[in-house]
């Protein structure tokens, strides 16, 4: 017998016949084992440094969802992005509430299957990676030089502080993105945070150009302290990466990867507890860092990379463990 509401047009689950569903699911992993030996110290380590899961899609034509977890970041359990997207204007338009990256920097906003390195820079690791609870907005346009503007407030409470967290000033973080002739990426983005006793404000400017066979970018940060409570840092991140694509069944590119980062004395912002002051985190250093990568698939789907990282510090200065000369062997897997 014919079922009535497929005459009447209508789907069994009460979608109308040859429209797009309303409700959509997408499932997305990324897991990143590594092994990691530094010859200084004749010492070596495997590590899990991402088991990332998230859960994306649509509940109606113009409103977005997604919740992540990565079960093991650095071996610790965190909740990453959860928020609510409501988008307008043919979706050029977009209102982002909840928990998320905020809209600062080029390379601090990629995600780990997204890194050409196995090793994050420092722009993106110590000085400009920030996840926080807020609400941005978002405005793309244009055709000959297409333009995304998006900026934020956001509590300044990070991601465990939320429940008896109140303030009387928001952080907030603005980006603008330009892209020339479909090869030329131009990110200028300011954010301002209060980690502690004083605001900090920071400035990136970043550019890339990129093909099918090349990618170079360059990116500078500045970070300043208020009422000069510690001196302003400067952070650089600059690389290259030529893909050489191969006929292989299982081998399909080989990327080979170069990169310079530096960064001055830097200060997370959070004071001593015994002398009220802010003091350095991390000490001032240079690194170089050579690699190569194995895609065993689509880029930045399965790849294998190599790198070996090249510290440089002053004589006097006392490195962390893990800020070290190293060897590192990475395999990536996003699903």
């Amino acid at each position: 017998m014919a079922d009535p509401s497929a005459a009447a047009g209508i789907h069994p689950a009460g979608q109308p016949v040859g429209k797009e569903p309303v409700f959509t699911v997408q499932l997305h992993g990324t897991v990143r084992a590594k092994f990691e030996y530094q010859p200084d110290l004749g010492k070596s380590r495997f590590e899990v440094r991402n088991a990332r899961f998230s859960l994306s899609g649509k509940v109606t034509p113009l409103v977005d969802y997604k919740a992540e977890i990565d079960l093991s970041d650095e071996g610790s359990i965190k909740m990453l992005d959860a928020y609510a997207r409501l988008n307008m204007l043919h979706r050029k338009l977009r209102l982002t509430i909840g928990q998320m990256r905020v809209p600062f920097t080029i390379d601090a906003h990629r995600s780990p299957h997204e890194q050409y390195f196995a090793n994050r820079s420092f722009i993106a690791k110590q000085a400009g990676n920030v996840r926080d609870v807020g609400a941005t907005l978002g405005w793309s346009f244009g055709q000959t030089v297409p333009v995304t503007l998006e900026g934020g407030l956001f509590n300044g409470s990070g991601l465990t502080d939320q429940k008896d967290y109140w303030t009387r000033s928001f952080n907030y973080s603005a980006k603008a993105r330009f892209l020339f002739a479909e090869r030329v990426n131009l990110t200028l983005s300011i954010q301002k945070t209060h980690p502690d006793i004083v605001d900090i404000h920071m400035y990136d400017v970043g550019a890339y150009y990129e093909n099918p066979l090349w990618h170079i970018e360059a990116e500078y940060l500045r970070k300043n302290y208020a009422r000069d409570a510690f001196p302003g840092v400067n952070v650089v991140d600059a690389f290259v990466c030529r893909n050489v694509p191969l006929k292989s069944r299982a081998l399909k590119q080989l990327s080979i990867l170069a990169r310079y980062d530096y960064m001055s004395d830097h200060s997370r912002g959070v004071a001593d507890p015994d002398t009220g002051a802010l003091v350095a985190d991390d000490p001032e250093r240079h690194r170089v860092t050579g690699g190569v990568t194995f895609s065993l698939g689509l880029p930045f789907r399965a790849d294998i990379r190599i790198n070996y990282e090249a510290y440089f510090y002053r004589a006097t200065a006392t490195p962390a463990l893990s800020e070290q000369d190293k060897f590192v062997a990475e395999f990536m897997v996003r699903f």
